[in-house]
């Protein structure tokens, strides 16, 4: 049981009516955009921080937040100005630990191990740094709600109280969220429709390298990704992604396809694994790769092409790390699959892109040219596209094979 006590109504008041304004009437200015000066970090946000932004970026504990913000502070401290870094976590000295660790020690970073908003906001007013960084915003609290830290209540109201702060001063202010187990940002899920941008730092702690992804950005795309190297000294870009995802080692059950992040193509390696089952019921197991995306590619694979694979188990895995979100790998996989079951090796340099349909036909897919821009640089020699899309394709300096249903890629793949 819980006690409300309730307001006497003070009676009924006539609203005014606001006065509409036309559009045309409504002052126009584009929002100052900043480079911050990391390559990957700016195509993720497209080209650069706005002033007055709010953003939040979550991940994993000990995924790389904080030491990707230290970083960004002090390029932003040597180049734009103050940077005001409020930590709820840390104290000051083990910030100054990672800074030194970092190379990131500049004297317009001020630190604030603060965890009451009203002083955290009052401090950004009377020093109007350029940037402001919350670590973290489950940490923040505000006095007059009696709920603890971290709460549904105190995360809403705090983020509604730092997106005013950031539009009135026009600072921009970065929250750092953490992740729950079920890989969201913990706390009330309109957190994320008041920022203006939301990035999620993906990876697993065990490897080296880092995915930054826009899951939301009201001042540019959210299909960029970032590629990030974790190093002694910090987080430092990968220029060329497409040679992370690709192995030297070749064998029966690999197959390299391409995927589109935004305007990236990346070339991804797609590995699977059979064998006869040792149970009733085959096992089925995608690494990086929606499970009913394989589900149904193995049914066409036997019902299209004659393979069987009902009686195996099946374990497929995208190198690296990396997520595959699009159908244009759907060919790479099931070829990949075929030269598992049959033990046969596809030709190295070779690239297969396409979307598999439920009737075994290979459909054309978007972005080809780019696809086979980035193959011919990493020196692939042979593409097995869509029949559609090499039609659409320019010239290249590799040979491009057209196919048009799943039964002739496997046919020539696997000679």
């Amino acid at each position: 049981m819980v006690e409300e006590i309730l307001e006497k109504s003070k009676g009924t008041r006539k609203a005014k009516a606001a006065a509409p304004v036309s559009l045309r009437d409504i002052p126009f200015a584009d929002k100052e955009r900043k480079s911050i000066g990391i390559r990957e970090l700016d195509r993720v946000l497209g080209g650069g921080f706005v002033k007055g932004s709010l953003v939040l970026l979550g991940g994993d504990p000990g995924i790389g937040k904080s030491t990707l913000m230290l970083q960004i502070s002090s390029l932003i401290a040597r180049g734009q100005g103050r940077v005001l870094y409020a930590s709820g976590e840390e104290s000051p000295y083990q910030i100054r630990m990672r800074a030194e660790r970092l190379g990131s020690v500049d004297p317009t970073i001020d630190l604030l191990s603060e965890t009451d908003l009203d002083s955290i906001i009052e401090s950004a007013r009377a020093c109007n740094p350029e940037l402001l960084v919350i670590d973290s915003i489950q940490t923040t609290y505000k006095t007059g709600l009696a709920s603890a830290p971290g709460s549904v209540a105190q995360v809403r109201e705090c983020g509604s109280d730092l997106m005013r702060f950031a539009k009135e001063q026009e600072i921009t202010t970065v929250l750092i969220g953490h992740v729950t187990k079920f890989g969201v940002i913990a706390g009330p899920k309109t957190l994320e429709h008041i920022v203006d941008t939301v990035l999620y730092f993906e990876g697993d702690k065990g490897q080296q390298y880092r995915i930054l992804r826009a899951m939301k950005n009201r001042f540019g795309s959210t299909n960029e990704i970032g590629v990030f190297e974790m190093t002694e000294h910090g987080l430092s870009e990968v220029a060329n992604p497409s040679s992370l995802f690709i192995s030297e080692s070749i064998a029966s059950g690999s197959a390299v396809t391409s995927v589109m992040e935004g305007t990236r193509p990346l070339l991804v390696e797609v590995q699977a694994l059979t064998s006869p089952a040792s149970f009733n019921y085959p096992q089925r197991v995608a690494t990086g790769i929606d499970y009913k995306r394989l589900a149904m590619l193995l049914a066409v694979l036997e019902r299209r092409v004659g393979i069987g694979v009902h009686g195996m188990d099946c374990f497929v895995n995208a190198v690296g790390g990396i997520k595959i979100n699009e159908p244009g790998c759907d060919l790479g996989l099931i070829l990949a699959i075929a030269s598992s079951v049959r033990n046969k090796i596809i030709e190295k340099g070779t690239l297969v892109i396409g979307e598999v349909g439920l009737g075994g036909e290979v459909r054309a897919v978007y972005g080809i040219e780019s696809r086979l821009k980035e193959a011919e640089k990493l020196g692939f020699n042979v593409g097995i596209i869509p029949e559609k899309s090499k039609q659409r394709a320019g010239r290249f300096n590799m040979e491009l094979v057209g196919v048009g249903d799943v039964k002739e890629a496997v046919k020539i793949a696997l000679v």
